[in-house]
């Protein structure tokens, strides 16, 4: 299953020479609903006399705090995630398979809930432990580590490029129990778009085959 990603721009008068934790405070705060393109970078741990394996995929994606979101992939392959803030929802067109789970019981400690599912601050701190990270490639990083340690996620890092009035989430690094790397780019975001009311519904498609867990 893909990783879930998410991007947002916050307009926040004396970002310049704020931490990656104060800007995502910054972003969770202003930032209700967003809209964006994303581009998604896998590599997988190299195997004995092998070199990395890389996955490229690209699609777009909205949310709408708190809980609701839906990532669109449509190259290489098409599939759909969709929270509609009850069931979250994963739809792989080329099987014809749609996958359903509580939602509750799956986002706790995910990047989604990292990003766009989360109401504040606070919210984030039940389920991460939340610190400044060094700066790297001209960006200011928040890091967040799960506190539970049941999940498959290792680490997140979530970097900001500030400026003197906003913050733009750039980018998105997730690191799995199993040493593979999810490295998440953001483009074209509009901030606080108003989306239809029907952005987040999601119908298995007539013939598709469905499993509950």
């Amino acid at each position: 299953m893909k990783y879930f990603a998410t991007i947002c721009i916050a307009a926040y008068a004396g970002m310049a020479g704020a931490g990656g934790l104060k800007s995502l405070e910054v972003f969770v705060k202003t930032v209700n609903t967003g809209r964006a393109d994303f581009t998604q970078v896998v590599t997988a741990p190299a195997k004995a006399g092998q070199a990395p394996r890389v996955k490229t995929s690209s699609g777009t994606f909205e949310f709408s705090r708190p809980n609701r979101f839906k990532f669109v992939y449509k190259k290489p392959f098409e599939q759909n995630i969709v929270a509609d803030g009850q069931t979250l929802w994963l739809y792989d067109v080329d099987l014809n398979q749609v996958t359903a789970r509580q939602q509750s019981k799956v986002l706790g400690s995910t990047p989604a809930a990292l990003i766009a599912a989360a109401p504040d601050l606070r919210a984030l701190q039940a389920d991460f432990t939340l610190a400044d990270a060094p700066d790297k490639d001209g960006l200011q990083w928040a890091a967040a580590t799960p506190k539970s340690k049941d999940g498959q996620l290792q680490s997140v890092r979530v970097g900001f490029r500030a400026g003197e009035q906003t913050a733009e989430l750039a980018a998105l690094e997730i690191l799995d129990s199993f040493g593979q790397r999810s490295v998440l780019s953001f483009s074209r975001f509009e901030v606080n778009p108003a989306l239809p009311g029907n952005s987040f519904q999601f119908k298995p498609p007539a013939g598709a085959d469905l499993i509950r867990q």
